[in-house]
């Protein structure tokens, strides 16, 4: 079965009571096209989660002015499109625009609405980078510190000698393959690990680790010395929220209500997927609304600031605008010269501050300080990772960032 976008006839999955078994999500394949199209919004029903609790007294958050579907552009083949086009194109779920000081566009798509939990993939990094921000302002965490300070089990593997600065921006020299079509990759031993798929059907993972902490103590070998190179690791996140667990003697899910989600004044509590041990992964198992992600978004926008409070420290931000960034590959540098990876952020340009929080198969929140710009987007490609798709969805949010800022 194909996937299908929101225009096309949707398949009945997990329809009818009980559904039949041709249109339930193999476990095997729940988070792969089609059936993300209804897993996104449904991890609850098919992973062990924990919840992130949201505010007692959520912020404030007002409607769109009005909605952008009829905004005409020229799409990136020079064609001319539409926005509403541009979402139905690029699998949406879920998209709010934030420009001029207001809210121009909310919307949702299959089947999704504004109470709705959609998985983040790899946004839930930043989210995990806003908490420890706050333990860093507090000085329970130190960036400049050997990660080994926090966590000194890891002198026996290859973060030995790194500091917590580098595995933040993704520098440390340890080997972990992020090879998301091959099963007995690192990243697809972590599915296993993290408690989403078992062991594929073929492969023998009698000596595959049981939960993160075991895949994370596991690792020993270095593919290059601390700080040269940028290499995008998931297991780097979970390194980082195993060190800010030990440092507050909390699980995960608590550090990130207590120490994000109601400073934000978050208006639905989030989840978080767990592991045997009990463990939230930090690098990709977080589900959220699409507000409570624009009240995140929107925090960034302002330095930290949530209805005059500050939810997350504005030095942390400043230092993911603009502080001493950290490396980028050949690939990120031909793309955005002026860019890096800093504090689990994807930087644009580091002169300008512009910078995102990405997922796979199309999770995305882009912050533009210099336009005023906030964009959430929320969907279900077809693919991990899409150029075209990606290309696509850049033209029409830039149309729409000059529209309001030129």
């Amino acid at each position: 079965m194909r996937s299908y976008k929101n225009s096309d006839p949707a398949p009945p999955i997990m329809s009818g009571s009980p559904p039949p078994p041709e249109m339930r999500p193999p476990l095997a394949d729940w988070d792969r096209a089609p059936w993300n199209r209804w897993s996104f919004q449904h991890v609850r029903e098919v992973v062990p989660t924990v919840a992130i609790r949201r505010a007692m007294l959520p912020s404030s958050w007002p409607d769109a002015a009005g909605a952008l579907d009829d905004f005409s552009y020229a799409g990136p083949d020079g064609t001319k499109t539409t926005f509403a086009r541009m979402l139905d194109d690029t699998y949406t779920d879920a998209v709010l625009v934030w420009a001029d000081g207001k809210v121009q566009h909310e919307s949702y798509h299959n089947g999704m609405d504004a109470r709705t939990l959609h998985l983040l993939q790899s946004v839930s990094k930043s989210l995990t980078s806003a908490a420890a921000g706050n333990l860093v302002a507090i000085g329970l965490l130190r960036p400049e510190a050997p990660v080994t300070q926090y966590l000194p089990e890891l002198e026996a593997t290859a973060w030995r000698g790194a500091t917590l600065q580098q595995v933040l921006d993704m520098t440390s020299g340890t080997r972990f393959t992020e090879a998301y079509t091959q099963p007995d990759s690192d990243v697809g031993k972590m599915d296993t690990a993290a408690g989403w798929k078992p062991a594929p059907e073929g492969v023998d993972a009698s000596q595959w680790p049981t939960c993160i902490w075991e895949q994370i103590v596991g690792l020993t070998v270095a593919d290059a010395a601390h700080g040269t190179r940028f290499a995008y690791r998931s297991i780097e996140t979970d390194v980082l929220a195993h060190a800010m667990e030990r440092v507050t003697g909390q699980r995960l899910p608590q550090i990130l209500s207590e120490r994000l989600w109601q400073p934000l004044g978050c208006e639905d509590d989030a989840s978080i997927t767990v592991d045997r041990s009990g463990y939230g992964l930090a690098c990709g198992g977080i589900s959220a609304s699409l507000r409570d992600m624009a009240r995140f978004g929107l925090a960034l926008l302002n330095n930290g600031k949530v209805d005059g409070r500050q939810a997350i420290p504005q030095p942390w931000c400043q230092d993911i605008r603009h502080g001493t960034h950290g490396l980028f590959n050949t690939d990120n540098s031909r793309n955005w010269p002026d860019g890096r990876y800093r504090n689990q952020f994807w930087v644009e340009d580091s002169k300008l501050g512009r910078h995102y929080c990405f997922g796979v198969f199309g999770q995305m929140v882009m912050v533009a300080p210099d336009t005023g710009t906030m964009v959430v987007k929320l969907s279900s490609w077809p693919n991990f990772l899409d150029p075209d798709l990606n290309r696509v969805t850049m033209a029409g949010l830039r149309a729409v960032e000059l529209a309001f800022s030129g």
